[in-house]
């Protein structure tokens, strides 16, 4: 238990180097695992921690880096579901309510805040429309109280005046503003951040954790002297191939269970699995082309009824604006951004504001593929994982549910969903999977099992270590500068104009897996989403990088 009663990892949670190697050859050719997992992003570290956290042996193989894929480009929001809400999708909205409740109160106060979103009441938004989003808004606060999250946390939604709602957003064009629509919901302070604390929180709990290892070929063997029937075959679990990323290898694994959380590229492991992926495009920009605004902005887009451009103040002086949703034909591993994508969000955004966007405010910009369900009747669907219809082209209208199906020859596969309700799904898996594997189990405990450096939110205020670093690191933030101990340089940000100091980079290397400086620009700290400042910390990061593995 931690000092504030929380459940807590149940032993060493560093990942590095030298674990990954060692793990790797304790799980190769090996004895069998309860479950391997396939792909680190939020559900693939999820499914870990619920399944050793359980008592289950876990091994999780990831073809690169955590939070390589669509989990590190999401709008770093845990919301609500008011947009399902206006979709007419109520058992997601009521999902995604209880399951910001359980991260921002007992999963990971620490990286979850809550944020101020601002609707504004523009000549643009009628009358009707505004008391319409009222609604919404009122009908979101209803399951907020029903989900037990308190005021305390969040607080409930109100009408602003015209002066209140520049205060939030003083970029805002004054002339025919009649005041705003304000709500509060969850905003990470980084989803690969996340990612890496499931990711350690299921390695204290026995889970081994590998990174660059890319799964091949996967074959349900026939239990030991048994015919090859469905059953007998799943009774003997499975003969995993992967390849070892760093040294080129081909390494074996056996497994009772296999869970395939790979997100976007899980048909090319289970190929009866149909998605509709979508791409989302964010625009990154400084925070002074939005004039220090305090809140967050939801900007409806034109002819659209459940569509908002956000924009996202990062409290790290940038600002996000996002999020589009545009149907995809080819899965990659980075999606690039469309510049008719960049245009909408900048005209969108534009024409509430005094000054218009211009290109030229840009810092960057990235996109993340959705793995969204084909909306087409299944013959294997559960009443739970059937999306709604869907006008077809418009991945925008597709569902937010989930899809857990376990395949005939006991392979589980767990797509769709959301960051938000990441954990639900992880738990809905591994139920899935100790039947699959007939596991002996105890009941799911994620409930309230805190990650690390998670505490109640009045002993986070008390650590001793600066701000910044307790929301990006918890209790644990005392520990990120305990090498600077020996080199007070190390609490120096690594470049100008960058926040993030030596102290993190190493404690990345030493206790969070990352494997080569790409990590720590890209998903240890945010550096890469800025192309310039990503280029000025590369000699740097290399540097760090470099130091921490000879030490």
């Amino acid at each position: 238990m931690t000092a504030a009663g929380w459940p807590a990892p149940q032993g060493d949670t560093s990942l590095n180097a030298r674990r990954r190697d060692r793990e790797l050859a304790a799980t190769a050719d090996g004895e069998p695992v309860d479950v391997l997992v396939i792909g680190s992003g939020v559900t693939g570290a999820g499914v870990a921690l619920d399944a050793a956290s359980r008592g289950l042996s876990v091994a999780l193989a990831e073809a690169h880096d955590l939070a390589f894929g669509t989990s590190r480009w999401s709008s770093k929001l845990v919301h609500g579901g008011l947009r399902y809400l206006a979709g007419g999708d109520v058992a997601v909205a009521w999902e995604s309510a209880v399951e910001r409740d359980i991260l921002m109160r007992h999963t990971a106060p620490h990286l979850v805040r809550a944020l101020p979103i601002v609707t504004p009441l523009t000549p643009q938004v009628s009358h009707s429309a505004a008391a319409l989003v009222h609604t919404g808004l009122r009908i979101g606060d209803l399951m907020r109280r029903a989900a037990s999250t308190p005021h305390t946390v969040l607080p409930g939604p109100r009408r602003l005046t015209a002066v209140e709602t520049l205060g939030l957003a003083p970029a805002l064009r004054e002339t025919g503003l009649r005041g705003g629509l304000v709500y509060w919901d969850g905003q990470l302070v980084d989803d690969a951040r996340l990612v890496v604390a499931l990711a350690r929180t299921a390695a204290g709990h026995g889970a081994r954790i590998l990174t660059r290892l890319r799964v091949e070929h996967i074959d349900a063997r026939a239990a030991a002297g048994g015919a090859a029937t469905t059953a007998a075959r799943h009774r003997g679990g499975f003969e995993v191939t992967a390849r070892d990323e760093l040294t080129g290898d081909e390494v074996r694994l056996r497994a009772r269970t296999v869970v395939n959380a790979a997100g976007v590229w899980a048909p090319t492991l289970t190929p009866g699995i149909r998605l509709r992926p979508s791409r989302g495009t964010h625009l990154v920009l400084r925070s002074d082309a939005l004039k220090g605004a305090r809140g967050a902005l939801s900007v409806p887009m034109p002819g659209e009824r459940n569509r908002f451009a956000l924009v996202l103040p990062q409290g790290d002086g940038r600002v996000y604006v996002g999020l589009t949703d545009v149907p995809v034909d080819r899965v990659t591993d980075i999606p690039e951004p469309d510049d008719s994508e960049i245009t909408e969000l900048v005209d969108v955004v534009s024409a509430v504001l005094a000054a218009p966007l211009d290109r030229a405010d840009l810092l960057g910009a990235f996109a993340g593929l959705r793995p969204l369900l084909d909306n087409r009747p299944r013959l294997d669907d559960s009443p739970r994982s059937r999306p709604g219809a869907a006008r077809p082209g418009r991945t925008a209208d597709l569902s937010r549910r989930h899809l857990v199906r376990t395949d005939r020859g006991g392979l589980v596969t767990v797509v769709g969903g959301k960051l938000t309700t990441y954990r639900r799904m992880a738990a809905d898996a591994v139920d899935a999977a100790v039947v699959a594997g007939e596991l002996s189990a105890g009941p799911c405990r994620t409930r309230r099992l805190g990650l690390v450096g998670a505490a109640p939110r009045s002993v986070l205020a008390a650590v001793a270590a600066p701000r910044r670093l307790v929301e990006r690191y918890g209790t644990e933030a005392p520990r990120v500068l305990a090498d600077a101990d020996h080199d007070p340089g190390l609490l120096a940000p690594i470049v100008d104009g960058v926040p993030v100091t030596g102290a993190e980079l190493l404690f990345a290397v030493r206790h969070e897996g990352a494997l080569d400086p790409a990590d720590l620009l890209d998903r240890r700290s945010r550096i890469g989403l800025v192309p310039a400042e990503r280029r000025a910390a590369l000699a740097a990061a290399t540097r760090l990088f470099d130091h921490a593995v000879t030490r």
